[in-house]
């Protein structure tokens, strides 16, 4: 903790989607004496490992249920983390609280999901509860400048990262995805709605159906926020995972931006990537 973040309580609240993430600010949070309450997202949050913690189990769209969970909780400050596919209108089970703010919430499906997310903070913070994000609350899990691994971007690669990162910048306010892959100077694929790891299975099929000529071990995955993004939500995130996809993807490496990226379980990601001998390296935001 420093100086330059918020004051937090004594109680944190995580609203927990899928992934190891959740878990990871919790632990985060306990280690400086911060107790952590789960409120795990039915069909997202694993239900095995949140069984460790102080918890709740939520269905998509139970907002009256959930603000009297905080409530009585005393949790004032909450955070949003870990993966989640977007349910539609028809999925979603509106309790009382949701339908009593069904206007603000048909509002923020009326765009992308960073717009969608804001819309929802917006929400909480109307009825008295504080956003954070995870540079408020657990700087350790952040992405550091540099390079994590033995294997290290060259020239070439150096200039493909500079290539991601400003398609990456020129996408942002179409709010579609927050990574693309780039080979030896070409874009070979744009992160959509499915996600980073949805990318990398569409770049390995390519590479299967030989639509890419680079040699394997070439190319980057590049991972950004998108500008003017709401940085308490839904940060690019990277892990062992990735790692998996880039093997599979037979790309070089992963270039992020450093401070702005979750990274989930590093040790065993970095171990995992100096086996496959890829890179992992923070740029500058």
């Amino acid at each position: 903790m420093t100086d330059s973040l918020p004051q937090l309580g004594s109680r944190i609240g995580i609203i927990a989607g899928g992934g190891t993430l959740p878990f990871a600010v919790a632990d985060s949070l306990a280690a400086r004496g911060i107790t952590p309450v789960l409120f795990a997202l039915k069909g997202a949050c694993d239900a095995a490992r949140v069984a460790a913690y102080r918890h709740h189990w939520l269905g998509m769209g139970a907002f009256g249920k959930l603000l009297r969970l905080l409530r009585s909780e005393d949790c004032r400050d909450l955070v949003f983390i870990g993966s989640l596919v977007r349910p539609s209108l028809s999925e979603l089970r509106l309790d009382w609280g949701a339908l009593k703010v069904l206007p603000a919430v048909l509002a923020a499906y009326r765009g992308g999901d960073d717009h969608l997310l804001t819309g929802v903070g917006r929400l909480f913070e109307g009825y008295g509860f504080r956003l954070l994000g995870l540079k408020d609350v657990a700087t350790d899990l952040l992405m550091p400048e540099g390079c994590l691994t033995r294997m290290v971007p060259d020239a070439a690669v150096e200039a493909d990262i500079a290539k991601g990162r400003a398609l990456l910048a020129t996408l942002s306010p179409f709010d579609i995805g927050q990574g693309c892959v780039v080979i030896e100077g070409h874009i070979v694929a744009v992160e959509d709605t499915g996600g980073t790891d949805e990318l990398l299975r569409r770049v390995a099929q390519l590479r299967a159906n030989r639509r890419i000529s680079a040699k394997p071990g070439r190319g980057v995955l590049v991972k950004a926020p998108k500008a003017g993004q709401d940085l308490r939500f839904d940060l690019p995130a990277l892990g062992p995972k990735t790692i998996e996809g880039l093997i599979a993807a037979q790309l070089g490496g992963v270039a992020v931006e450093a401070g702005h990226t979750v990274v989930a379980e590093p040790q065993a990601m970095i171990a995992a990537a100096d086996r496959a001998g890829v890179f992992v390296v923070g740029t500058r935001a």
